[in-house]
């Protein structure tokens, strides 16, 4: 889980592209490019005395995958590095990472602010499933740090935040957030997905957790289902020994390996998803039936002045606003021939969807939807788009 491998070390200067692309030549696979698949599920050992250090130490030796592979701990070292932390660990899913991140710093209790509108399941852990261990969760509206510092309890032990947000894309102000999580000894968490480590680093803002989806950006390619959590030595150590050995929600070398795949071109990739997301975003904020476009690199976007403070660049999934009745919005987003509709995001594929109403609110004025900005050409989804208004009698 250190950040060293032959001559990839943290205290080198390397811009994040370099990072991502370079190896030393490696002796010990043959000169191999890329690191080989240790598919296996176990390690022997020359002798007892080996065998036992590994029992005894099991996060620092490979003695089964379930606890460190190879080609796992190449891709955790990578990101780490990547990231700014100290050290990783990559699990099955995102959720996995996000769970194990969560019940880290919890325990029965407790109590959570955790910012409205984060990623479904994570609402559902922390606001639900999380209350049969008497741990209770304050949802605040994230976008001043007075709203979550108004619901500070003496028990409250964590602060959960997701900027920005992967639907309403809100942000949090992450310095201030881990300036109140230090005054009151608590640990705070970000979901970093939407800006991946390319255009976000919130540890070096204060946080003390980040987590990943890598089915999303850092995956790339719409093929595979893994996560991460990356900080200090300290706290992924006890992470190792605890939620992630003993909860078993490991990522298989096959994963492993596609995942690097994907994180040799993400900064590539990223600077085209930011290009493409602008260019969609700035068509539709000019369109008078479009309330509020919510994208974090507009100039018209509320929270512009903090998206430039704390964030680099801009990934390409972004909501809007539409004062249309829902049926002429699902109309509108089923003619799409650009946009599939369909969860998730960080792919090649451009993606669509009209966020379902909850219960109680088919009479809202505005209805919200989800776009996912792929590696087509930008103008040609913008057509698309354009066409498919001009199809409702709109222009």
């Amino acid at each position: 889980m250190s950040t060293e491998r032959q001559g990839l070390s943290s205290d080198k200067k390397w811009d994040k592209q370099t990072v991502v692309v370079h190896d030393c030549h490696d002796e010990r696979h043959f000169g191999a490019v890329t690191m080989p698949m240790y598919q296996n599920s176990l390690f022997t050992f020359s002798c007892h005395k080996e065998f036992y250090e590994a029992l005894d130490s099991p996060l620092e030796h490979h003695l089964y995958s379930r606890g460190n592979n190879p080609s796992v701990n190449e891709l955790e070292r990578r990101l780490a590095l990547l990231e700014g932390g100290e050290a990783a660990r990559c699990f099955a899913s995102g959720m996995a990472a996000i769970s194990a991140a969560i019940m880290s710093a919890v325990k029965a209790g407790d109590h959570v602010i955790c910012v409205d509108h984060v990623y479904g399941p994570t609402r559902e852990m922390l606001g639900n499933y999380l209350h049969r261990f008497g741990i209770e969760t304050t949802f605040v509206n994230g976008e001043s740090i007075e709203s979550i510092e108004a619901a500070v309890r003496p028990n409250t032990s964590m602060l959960y935040l997701e900027s920005p947000t992967s639907m309403t894309i809100r942000l949090q102000d992450l310095r201030a957030c881990a300036e109140l999580a230090k005054r009151i000894g608590a640990t705070t968490i970000i979901d970093n997905t939407w800006a991946t480590p390319i255009f976000q680093n919130p540890l070096e803002l204060g946080i003390d957790l980040v987590v990943h989806s890598l089915t999303k950006y850092i995956g790339g390619h719409s093929d595979i289902m893994a996560g991460v959590i990356i900080g200090s030595h300290e706290r992924l150590q006890e992470i190792g020994r605890h939620e992630f050995l003993l909860y078993g929600g490991i990522m298989t070398p096959q994963t492993a390996c596609l995942a690097m795949r994907g994180l040799r071109t993400l900064p590539l990739r990223m600077e085209r998803l930011q290009q493409n997301g602008l260019a969609v975003a700035a068509y539709l904020d000019e369109l008078p039936y479009i309330a509020r476009v919510n994208h974090p690199g507009l100039t018209t976007y509320p929270q512009h002045e903090l998206a430039k403070q704390q964030m680099s660049g801009y990934g390409s999934l972004f909501s809007f606003e539409m004062a249309l009745p829902l049926e002429q919005v699902l109309t509108w987003a089923d003619r799409l021939q650009m946009f599939r509709i369909g969860v998730s995001w960080g792919g090649y594929e451009s993606l669509v969807q009209v966020v379902r109403p909850l219960a109680g609110q088919e009479g809202e004025e505005l209805v919200l939807v989800r776009l996912y900005a792929g590696l087509e050409d930008p103008e040609l989804l913008i057509q698309d788009m354009r066409r498919s208004f001009e199809q409702l009698g709109l222009s």
